[in-house]
């Protein structure tokens, strides 16, 4: 798989923003990859040591949609949450330390 394609988007919420003191990160990734496809991706993009990769599938929600409020159900996807070499930084996640 296309090192470039497993990462999709980083999570930035307010869990997270607060996880990142404690070197934590959430991303979107692909639904096919695998913990050490995600691991590889990571160290190449941002120049990390990463520790430990944890990744959740969420199923999708079912929302209201349209005139006559069809049901439609959003797809499924999966969350990587990443634990990153202490005193280490990843650009991009706001706060004064990652900027």
């Amino acid at each position: 798989m296309n090192l470039k394609k497993i990462i999709k988007k980083p999570i930035i919420t307010e869990k997270f923003m607060n996880k990142t003191a404690q070197d934590c990160y959430a991303f979107k990734v692909d639904k096919k990859s695998t913990k050490n496809q995600i691991r590889e991706a990571i160290e190449e993009k941002f120049k990390v040591n990463v520790i430990k990769v944890r990744t959740i599938v969420v199923k999708g929600k079912t929302r209201l949609s349209g005139k006559r409020k069809k049901k439609v159900k959003l797809g499924d996807w999966k969350k990587a949450i990443i634990k990153i070499k202490k005193g280490q930084k990843i650009k991009g996640f706001g706060g004064e330390d990652g900027k």
